[in-house]
């Protein structure tokens, strides 16, 4: 047959039907050689075996303190001389050029922080005043000026920093490292999520603590500081433990059956979640008993106060928990987003957690935990510049825009090298001018200081091996001790 015949005798249509029932023919086949087989049981499976770090590791824990909402770096950590000189004058169209948003650029305007800044430590680190307890442990601390991620909108943006992309359904950082390391407590989660708020809640919820495609009991475990620390944990009225401990062992063998035959690793995870809030419940209770820390303690982190104690309350069970092995802890406070109001706003939240997170870093310090604790304070992103004066046609307060191309964090602890500022920007503070710093970059960093390599620690998902820095991130030298 030539080939000019068979085009007219084959339509598209005709090839796909019959090209079909060949493909239907070996995959009959396929499923009736398998027939009889028996799955092998998930719970041997690689995604639930506890991992080893790929090489040392300097921290064994990490405390991550994320600031939602975006705090200010000019009113916080990064003063611009330049900026009093130029107050109130429009701002530079070279600086303006990436920025794509209409209101800004219509009535940009530099707008200098009214804040008293002091340098502190060794390096001279500038802290501002709503921040004096956080400047004296400058030297405990290493300044990043130039960090820049991809997004200027704050749920994306959290999704960024907190799962390496803003898609929802990727697994959080908290779930990449309780997958890559397990938690050293038989008792309590490996990754767990402490929250506070000025006001508003969280802009990315819980979506910012995911376990996406991991297995379910790499999810974040949100802990209360007060009555039950997880909800529903205590048993019902009338069930004692014995009883409790019966139904558990009872439902165990039926997921344990059907996971025989299914070998679907959500059941497995599902028996390993119900195993650790049986043993939770009696470890949970004496996590949240604060009776034996000293006065002196309460007081250093702000127990004793009304406005410090929900989020000291949080950065004194951080401690608790890496003491008793929880992996990845990590603090939420929202909301930072000032858009108007910026002074006042931007006060509240210092006044509620500056002294707290001085006295986390100064507890671990004083008690040989730092050296083996990763921690981190960001947000998702830093603010502008320029002043925000008008939301929509409403007059409003001064306050500052959202910025992703240059931002301030700081981290401290396990594997860091502390006394030193890194990163610099233009004499506005609108774009990074030495060491950029992508959010790829400091998650590399942080695994890496917990002892894995990103580009190695991977899940292979819908045909793909994911990690946590996407197709990115590079560690970055210069931080490390």
């Amino acid at each position: 047959m030539d080939w000019q015949r068979f085009l007219n005798i084959q339509t598209r249509r005709k090839f796909f039907r019959d090209a079909g029932y060949g493909i239907g023919t070996m995959a009959l086949s396929n499923l009736m050689a398998l027939e009889g087989r028996t799955a092998e049981p998930a719970v041997a499976d690689n995604p639930l075996t506890p991992k080893k770090p790929h090489f040392p590791a300097k921290a064994k824990n990490a405390i991550f303190i994320f600031m939602s909402g975006a705090p200010s770096q000019f009113d916080l950590y990064d003063p611009k001389p330049v900026m009093r000189r130029l107050h109130g004058q429009p701002v530079p169209e070279s600086l303006m050029k990436d920025l794509h948003d209409d209101l800004i650029r219509g009535s940009a305007r530099v707008m200098a922080s009214p804040r008293e800044f002091k340098p502190s430590g060794e390096a001279g680190m500038e802290f501002s005043d709503y921040i004096p307890n956080i400047a004296t442990c400058a030297n405990d601390l290493c300044m990043i000026h130039s960090m820049s991620t991809d997004i200027s909108n704050h749920h994306p943006a959290q999704m960024m920093m907190n799962c390496g992309t803003n898609l929802v359904g990727r697994p959080s950082m908290g779930s990449w490292v309780a997958y890559g390391l397990g938690s050293e407590s038989q008792n309590l989660p490996g990754f767990v999520v402490l929250t506070s708020t000025s006001g508003k809640g969280i802009e990315g919820g819980s979506s910012n603590w995911s376990n996406g495609f991991l297995p379910s009991n790499y999810r974040g475990v949100t802990f209360r500081s007060s009555g039950d620390p997880v909800l529903y944990l205590s048993n019902p009225a009338g069930i004692s433990n014995e009883a409790q401990r019966a139904r558990l062992d009872t439902l165990r063998d039926l997921n344990q059956h059907h996971l025989a035959g299914t070998g679907d690793v959500e059941i497995a995870a599902r028996i390993a979640s119900y195993e650790l809030a049986f043993r939770m419940q009696a470890a949970a209770p004496e996590l949240l008993d604060f009776s034996k820390e000293s006065p002196a303690t309460l007081s250093m982190y702000g127990v004793d106060a009304e406005k410090t104690k929900p989020f000291g309350v949080n950065c004194l069970l951080a401690r608790r928990m890496v003491e008793r092995g929880v992996r990845f802890v990590q603090l939420y406070h929202s909301t930072w987003d000032d858009h108007s109001d910026l002074n006042e706003h931007l006060k509240t939240n210092c006044d509620m957690t500056d002294k707290p997170t001085a006295g986390l870093l100064q507890d671990l310090k004083q008690r040989g935990l730092l050296d083996s604790t990763l921690v981190i304070w960001a947000g998702e992103f830093g603010r502008t510049p320029m002043n925000e004066v008008r939301r929509g046609n409403t007059p409003g307060k001064e306050g500052r825009d959202h910025h992703r191309f240059a931002y301030t964090l700081w981290l401290s602890g396990g594997g860091i090298k502390t006394g030193q500022s890194i990163g610099k920007t233009d004499e506005l503070g609108f774009h990074i001018t030495e060491d950029p710093i992508h959010v790829h970059d400091l998650q590399a960093t942080m695994l890496h200081c917990l002892g894995m390599d990103h580009t190695r620690l991977t899940y292979r998902y819908q045909g793909r091996d994911f990690r946590l820095t996407d197709v990115g991130g590079n560690v970055v030298q210069k931080l490390l001790a």
